[in-house]
């Protein structure tokens, strides 16, 4: 989580929403990654997908299924379908969010036995550290003209 973490410091220095993402095999980091979304103008690009693809990339498979997950923030919609699609074995975030979080919040799609492929989720990882560097971006951000 800690590398989770310096990623989504590095994209509030982007001025991206400070969200990081680690993907991990066999105990060993192989891809990360933070949100893109503001520097390639592309909606698609949370730190979740961009992590899991490049992941891919390295591996050269098309599935994550020996491979750990680990973000800053609750994964929403969009990244728990990808979550679940990439098929990775765990999925581990840090803070809760209560307007989009589709990982326990919400919804809990990666655990939905109703899928082919279950990702087991574990949240609240240093959840104090991760949601209050959201927060503090944030704050920041409504003090700027």
């Amino acid at each position: 989580m800690l590398e989770a973490i310096r990623q989504a410091k590095l994209a509030a220095q982007k001025e991206e929403i400070p969200i990081g993402a680690v993907v991990v095999k066999d105990g060993e980091i192989i891809a990360r990654a933070h949100n893109q979304k503001q520097c390639k103008n592309n909606a698609l690009l949370h730190a979740e997908i961009v992590a899991m693809d490049k992941a891919c990339k390295k591996l050269g498979e098309k599935y994550l299924n020996d491979c750990d997950l680990y973000v800053t923030i609750e994964p929403c919609a969009m990244c728990a379908g990808a979550i679940i699609n990439y098929r990775v074995k765990r999925l581990f975030y840090g803070a809760k969010e209560p307007k989009f979080g589709c990982c326990g919040s919400l919804y809990n799609l990666p655990e939905d036995k109703r899928f082919n492929h279950r990702v087991k989720v574990y949240g609240g990882i240093m959840e104090d550290v991760c949601g209050l560097i959201l927060k503090d971006f944030f704050k920041e951000r409504r003090k700027k003209p």
